[in-house]
């Protein structure tokens, strides 16, 4: 990969039976966290999120492999920058900190290239 050129980056994301089992109160501390890490993506230097999709209309459970539950696509600059994004889903705190956002969900990134179509 060239050196101008940005990692384009699928960041997958399950959420997991934790999430599932937990009381209303805790699904809203999670989704304040959820919402904490995709600002948190979105505000890395370089980092220009290209959408975000929810495929949780069409899928109920939790999601321990492909299909995922949410989806994030990004240009990134980096590696260290997709492993610092990742690295939200283990810092950031759910409710009074006690837990991490991971307990409730998993994140695996897919690094690529934009596909340019030759003329």
């Amino acid at each position: 990969m060239s050196e101008n050129k940005l990692h384009r980056v699928l960041f997958c994301i399950g959420v997991n039976q934790n999430f599932m089992d937990a009381t209303q109160q805790e699904m809203g501390e999670v989704w304040q966290a959820f919402s904490a890490m995709m600002q948190g993506i979105a505000e890395l230097p370089g980092v220009n999120v290209l959408g975000i999709m929810d495929d949780d209309r069409i899928q109920v459970g939790p999601s321990t492999s492909s299909p995922w539950t949410a989806y994030i696509m990004a240009d990134v600059p980096d590696l260290e920058t997709v492993t610092e994004a990742c690295n939200f889903f283990r810092t950031t705190p759910v409710g009074d900190g006690t837990y991490k956002l991971w307990k409730y969900c998993k994140v695996e990134a897919r690094i690529g290239r934009e596909l340019e179509v030759p003329s």
